[in-house]
């Protein structure tokens, strides 16, 4: 089995099982059921890679004429979900999970159709082709094709001989490689080969795939303008086929297998070459040996070859097998290390000029570090997480919480005390405000700490419960200060959580399957902050505040704006009239080849190292690195076990994500840091999980429990400074705000929340928002002054004619967290939607809406949906439409009279489906005279939304 099969089939668990089809489409489906003939009968093979045909066709083309019977069965060719959907007929089959399971359509040939698999991401890797309805005879024949020959016969280039005749080989792949027999001896039993005549030639199948070798025919003249061979294999880089031209020794054609064993014809325009001499070459350099512990080697790391004919006019093989169609996998990436102590890990990677890395922690001293923060001394506390990948019962959890320090400066955490055990399924932490704030799923946690001591002040707290543990890599994670005050954190996609206080109501809960929340520490108030993504396992925040997460799966890349929805994996949104959804901010993924996500790990390296992403630190460490790194966000790449970066520069309302060089390769396939952070010299700690396996699995022994790491990197330029903040006096951490270090900003300006208002803190704050020049240093005044309430709403709507656009983003959101406003900061907002010249200071303007009840948003939004400026803008045609749409359940006229005059695009299509989507008389009324109305403009954009009404109506 492949890599990519079994990371598919690993993560083949986590997919969200389509729900059964209905009664309806069960009618539709069974309609023909019970008759014995078909006109058009197909079997095919359902696999991630596509639907295959017996003859080895991937996706091919189904064809009927009008009016026939078709049945279309598949059987599951791997354990995985599969079903099989017509798109236009909308039927849908059962959905088969076992390999070797079978499921079938049966319906009568009335247009053509797109049959796809509906299991979520199926379609979009590849699971998709067409059927057509076609007229007169269909017929699979092709022209006879003829021999090359050499000095007036034939050339032995279709085996028949049964010897190597008319070819060299070189290397032991084809030493012994004529086989006879169907299915062969070097390939699986139910493999089908379907060579021509009596012999094929295969450089080792699935038996002897790690030989080696070239096969090299004769060279021989091009005597007519096309040809075709047969092929199959491996879809291998290194595992292909070559025509080469004599001579010059130039590749004029080459192709691979695409990952399976039937042989299927390749056809070749050689009309260019006529009369010139060509060869043959038939090359494996694949041995298919993995390199990863516990991926197994690749047996598809062979090629199969028969029968090379050259032929008068282009051959039409229904089975063809083209280029376009295969997605080549990329040689595997080299693994340097695997298995190192802690010191040589260290030595093993590679980082920039100027930089080192030292093992500050190691086993037995740390074992499996799933988080950790860093206090207002610079001391790290670490979570280990024993109890990870199964929740112990209730009470028995064997997590604890170790906190480390350096007391001497020379890199190693020579400092190490328990400050508590028993904890179960711990994945985030942070410290602050009076405790230790802990996710632990179903729990969020709070135990108050004994600052003298360093252990409990008290038994944990359970502050939040109905956190789910569908998926226990999926928790709850990555806790984090936000610099409003609140305690942010991650969620992933196929763990489903119903928040809420103990012993709340469902009704008080909160949902959220995927995305980014916020629990604020006095008020106990949590919010999902913006919704989607995947797995995200890490989040931190830019010099403006602006979050940002880096995912699996998915591209890795997101901007988090307040109440925003993004692309998700799997599933859908919790509110059904979302449409679409915003996607990445990155114009790049880390991972290559056309196969997916899951089909570039370990063969990525050149392109950043694999789709699974882990931490998020964007660098704020002072002025000891160098200036390129500052607002820079660094994320772990898990299988590349690199320590990637992207460069983030503000776009329209947001950001776009560049690649840079990844700066720092483990070079170890067991290397797996969860996430990193700066410290008080500007220094970086990482913690490291360090396990052979890579991938979350439910099976607890697949996972090492005995190893862990913790490392520090420096540049030559940093000083190690031993620091309390938490001794330092109210202006001494009014006065941090202003330092280059964040470390010291976001730890003083937590210190000053938990230690309340003070008058004199307030004055030397608004001072410092009023003078300083540096919009960075303001918004520290500013959002320190809300955590300690030293704002009123007066100063927020004073903010909002400040000269800086990220000062008036800010005061807007700051006056919505009450989720309300006044009547005259509600007509401020309006003005500013309709004057103000910044698309980040309108993007906030939205997130407020969102915020406030949907009958105080008309004025603002309908100003903010006739910005003609923001129609190409990332986020603001989603957003504003996110805020407008439930205003078509308050005033269906009104709403579709702001669709019309909207510069934004797909505000009026929207509405149209919003306000069908309410199914009354009342609403069919208003769409139909929207309906007349449009007719009479004649324009193309009103006929595609009459278009568009007329089918909303026919539903």
């Amino acid at each position: 089995m492949s890599a990519f099969r079994l990371l598919t089939l690993l993560l083949s668990i986590f997919f969200i099982v389509p729900k059964p089809f209905s009664s309806a489409q069960k009618t539709k489906t069974s309609a023909f059921a019970d008759t014995a003939h078909f006109d058009r009968d197909y079997a095919l093979e359902a696999t991630m890679l596509g639907f295959f045909a017996p003859d080895g066709s991937r996706n091919p083309t189904l064809k009927a004429n009008k009016g026939d019977r078709v049945r279309i069965k598949i059987t599951n060719g791997e354990l995985m979900t599969h079903d099989i959907s017509l798109e236009k007929l909308g039927l849908k089959s059962k959905v088969i999970i076992e390999k070797g399971t079978s499921t079938s359509l049966v319906f009568k040939a009335v247009e053509n159709d797109t049959y796809f698999c509906s299991v979520p991401g199926h379609r979009a890797a590849g699971m998709v082709g067409s059927f057509e309805v076609v007229e007169g005879v269909i017929s699979d024949k092709t022209v006879a094709g003829k021999l090359p020959t050499k000095d007036g016969q034939p050339l032995n280039l279709n085996f028949e001989t049964g010897t190597l005749k008319d070819w060299t080989a070189t290397g032991d792949a084809f030493t012994n490689p004529l086989f006879s027999e169907d299915p062969s001896p070097v390939h699986e039993k139910e493999m089908h080969i379907g060579y021509e005549g009596k012999y094929f030639v295969s450089s080792g199948g699935t038996t002897n795939y790690k030989l080696t070798g070239t096969l090299t025919s004769v060279p021989f003249k091009v005597i007519q303008p096309f040809a075709a061979f047969r092929v199959s294999g491996g879809a291998l880089q290194d595992t292909r086929v070559e025509l080469v031209l004599a001579g010059a020794d130039s590749v004029i054609f080459h192709i691979t297998g695409q990952g399976r064993a039937t042989l299927q014809p390749a056809v070749v325009d050689l009309q260019a070459y006529q009369n010139k001499e060509i060869f043959i070459r038939i090359i494996d350099n694949e041995t298919g040996i993995s390199q990863i512990p516990y991926i197994p080697n690749d047996k598809w790391a062979h090629i199969n070859f028969d029968e090379f004919l050259f032929y008068p006019s282009r051959p039409d093989f229904p089975n063809e097998l083209k280029q376009k169609d295969i997605i080549i996998l990329p040689p595997l990436d080299p693994v340097l290390n695997a298995g190192l102590s802690g010191i040589e890990a260290a030595k093993a990677m590679t980082l920039p000029k100027g930089f080192k890395i030292t093992l500050a922690a190691a086993e037995p001293d740390i074992i499996r570090p799933i988080s950790f923060t860093i206090d207002s001394r610079g001391r790290l506390w670490v979570v280990e997480g024993h109890t990870y990948p199964v929740p112990a019962p209730e009470g028995q959890g064997r997590d604890r919480i170790l906190i480390f320090e350096d007391t001497d400066g020379d890199g190693t955490l020579d400092k190490r005390k328990v400050f508590t055990e028993g904890l179960n399924l711990v994945s985030g932490i942070e410290v602050g405000m009076g405790g230790v704030w802990l996710g632990a799923a179903p729990y969020l946690l709070f135990i108050p700490i004994d600052a003298k001591n360093d252990k409990p002040a008290g038994p944990p707290q359970k502050l939040l419960d109905g956190w789910g543990v569908d998926d226990t890599h999926e928790v709850l994670n990555n806790l984090r200060w936000g610099p409003d005050g609140w305690l942010y954190g991650t969620h992933g996609v196929f763990t489903r959580s119903n928040v809420g206080k103990p012993g709340a109501s469902d009704a008080e809960r909160t949902k959220i399957n995927a995305g980014v929340w916020r629990f604020h520490p006095t008020s106990h108030e949590f919010e999902v902050f913006a919704e989607g993504s995947s797995n995200p396992w890490g989040i931190d925040f830019n010099d403006y505040g602006h979050p940002f997460i880096t995912v699996c799966v998915i591209p890795h890349m997101y901007h988090i704006i307040q109440g925003a929805r993004y692309q998700r994996q799997a599933g859908k949104h919790f509110n059904p009239y979302t449409y679409d959804d915003i996607k990445t901010i990155a114009d790049h993924v880390h991972w290559v080849g056309e196969r997916g996500p899951h089909a570039g790990n370990f063969r990525s390296g050149s392109a950043g190292g694999g789709h699974a992403h882990a931490g998020a630190m964007i660098y704020l460490g002072g002025d000891s690195w160098p200036q390129e790194y500052r607002n820079e966000i660094f994320m772990n790449n898990i299988n590349g076990a690199k320590l990637n970066i992207d460069h983030l520069e503000r776009k329209g309302s947001g950001y776009q994500a560049t690649h840079r060089n990844d700066f720092l390769s483990m070079n170890d396939s067991w290397s797996q840091w969860l996430n990193f952070k700066y410290d008080p010299s500007g220094s970086v700690f990482a913690i490291d999980w360090y396990d052979k396996n890579q991938c979350h699995s439910p099976n607890p022994d697949v996972h090492n429990k005995t190893m862990g790491r913790i490392f520090k990197i420096t540049h030559e330029n940093d000083k190690w400074v031993k620091v309390d903040l938490s001794k330092a006096s109210d202006m001494e951490l009014v006065n941090y705000q202003l330092n280059k270090n964040e470390w010291y900003v976001r730890q003083a300006r937590t210190i000053l929340q938990e230690r309340g208002p003070n008058k004199k803190v307030h004055k030397a704050l608004k001072e410092m928002l009023a003078q300083n020049p540096d919009p960075t240093r303001k918004l520290r005044a500013l959002w320190t002054l809300h955590v300690t309430k030293g704002l009123t709403e007066k100063d927020l709507t004073d903010l909002l004619a400040n000269d800086n656009e990220y000062v008036r983003s800010w005061a807007i959101q700051l006056l919505t967290e009450s989720k309300n406003v006044s009547p005259e900061t509600l007509k401020r907002f309006a003005a500013l939607a309709q004057n103000d010249n910044s698309s980040l200071v309108r993007l906030y303007l939205t997130s407020a809406m969102l915020r406030l009840d949907p009958a105080q948003r008309w004025d603002v939004v309908e100003a903010l949906s006739q910005k003609v400026e923001d129609k190409d803008d990332h986020n603001l045609p989603l957003m504003v439409w996110y805020a407008a749409e439930p205003l078509a359940a308050i005033d269906m006229k009104r709403a579709l009279q702001i669709a019309e005059k909207a510069k934004l695009p797909n505000i009026l299509p929207y509405t149209i489906q919003r306000v069908a989507a309410i199914g009354t008389d009342e609403s069919k009324k208003v769409l139909k005279d929207l309906n007349e109305k449009l007719g009479k403009s004649g324009s193309h954009e009103n006929h595609e939304s009459q278009m568009l009404i007329s089918k909303v109506l026919e539903k």
